[in-house]
């Protein structure tokens, strides 16, 4: 809370648009009329530069020359300019084909003529998008009943705080670190509780998180620094650091992988404090030792099949980089040491280290916690089970009245006794 308040921003700084990337102002737009055109009649110049059509760029140009292209019109539909109309000639090699009726997001740039201030920059993924998170809320409410709702608020909160807190401190200036420490731990602390209650249980799991995001953050401050990262490996970077140079490229590197870690974090805390709860339930007598040595065997099988969940994760969002490393067979060597993928093994590797080393840590505090929680005398008695051996219990009392033998024992400890007949 106190570095919630210490360093929560006023908003992103202001700044001018350069019309570069995700740095543009975009508008809503609809395609209202496609039709085929050739491409030699649309394009300026439709001949192979070098003459060979064997190249990427020969075998472009001589599909621009003779092949078909579509003309495509788009009305304008939010904006000052709402319902003005332009036209964008789709080439028949291009990924993205614009179909009628189809919305997109068209990039729009005062500066330029005005036959050619607007472009066609995306479709509009927002029916699909929104309907897909529908779907996902409606399963999880299905499921989880009244936990799968507050899952769904501490959803929404961690949200909020990632986009009124996190990023625009980090744009002011704030170490970016610092940033993700404090953010991290706000959102664990509220999706935690919010999600399995304020309990001791609860508690555990969030000590247990918060030691292996410390852990993770002087880790990978550390190793970031020593393979001498910069974080600045892309256009998105480049652009971030053109616009805003105060900010530490390598700090906000470190920054996502915290906060990338600490989703699998708060699964395997749980799990693992959850697992010692039961454990004690099951047996109360066991002591912190006992149950320190059940909990870790359940999770040496929860680190076996966590191990790969990040590196998966990052394998995954990496494809297309792998893909070229592939196409230019480049070595294991070459590959790993550009920094592109060094910043992936790093992520990966750190994360990897904090999620293996929150097992023994929470299991620990749960089961010094937990065993703190003795059963009292009577407790013990009633399920069964002592802690100390205790002497004999006398032979049971019988009274004999005549014509028949009842054998009434004495009443057990607790203040039940049973008749048997004989």
């Amino acid at each position: 809370m106190v570095g919630l308040a210490v360093l929560w921003p006023g908003g992103a700084p202001a700044h001018e648009r350069t019309g570069v990337g995700f740095d543009r102002q975009t508008q809503q737009a609809t395609v209202t009329r496609v039709v085929s055109v050739s491409c030699k009649s649309v394009n300026a110049g439709g001949e192979t530069p070098t003459g060979d059509t064997s190249t990427a760029e020969g075998s472009s140009a001589e599909q621009q020359a003779k092949g078909t292209c579509k003309k495509a019109t788009i009305r304008v539909d939010t904006g000052d300019d709402k319902g003005r109309t332009f036209t964008e000639i789709v080439q028949p090699d291009q990924s993205r084909q614009l179909h009628e009726g189809e919305k997109v997001v068209v990039a729009y740039e005062p500066s330029a003529p005005r036959d050619l201030q607007y472009s066609v920059a995306d479709v509009n993924r927002r029916f699909p998008m929104g309907l897909l998170a529908g779907i996902f809320a409606l399963v999880v409410v299905i499921v989880g009943r009244l936990r799968g709702v507050m899952a769904l608020v501490a959803l929404a909160v961690s949200f909020l705080l990632l986009n009124f807190f996190v990023l625009p401190a980090i744009l002011q200036g704030s170490n970016p670190l610092v940033v993700a420490v404090v953010g991290s731990s706000a959102i664990m602390l509220i999706a935690l509780y919010m999600c399995h209650g304020l309990s001791a249980r609860t508690s555990v799991a969030v000590l247990g998180t918060l030691i292996s995001l410390l852990l993770i953050g002087v880790l990978g401050s550390q190793f970031i620094g020593w393979a001498a990262l910069t974080g600045n490996t892309d256009d998105n970077t480049g652009l971030i650091h053109g616009l805003y140079p105060s900010i530490d490229m390598s700090g906000l590197l470190l920054a996502g992988v915290i906060i990338g870690s600490l989703g699998v974090l708060d699964d395997v805390t749980v799990t693992q404090t959850s697992a010692v709860w039961e454990l004690h339930e099951a047996n109360p007598a066991m002591g912190w030792r006992g149950l320190y040595r059940a909990g870790i065997r359940i999770g040496r099988d929860h680190i076996a099949s966590v191990v790969n969940t990040l590196v998966l994760a990052y394998a995954g969002a990496a494809l297309p980089l792998l893909l070229l490393f592939s196409i230019a067979q480049s070595s294991v060597g070459t590959v790993a040491n550009s920094e592109l993928v060094a910043e992936e093994i790093v992520r990966t590797l750190v994360g990897s280290i904090g999620l293996v080393a929150s097992v023994p840590v929470t299991t620990a505090l749960a089961a010094l916690v937990v065993s703190a929680d003795r059963p009292g005398a009577e407790a013990v008695g009633a399920g069964g089970s002592a802690a100390a051996p205790t002497a004999p219990a006398p032979a049971p009392a019988t009274s004999v009245s005549a014509g028949t033998a009842d054998a009434r024992p004495t009443p057990a400890r607790g203040g039940k006794g049973r008749r048997r007949r004989h």
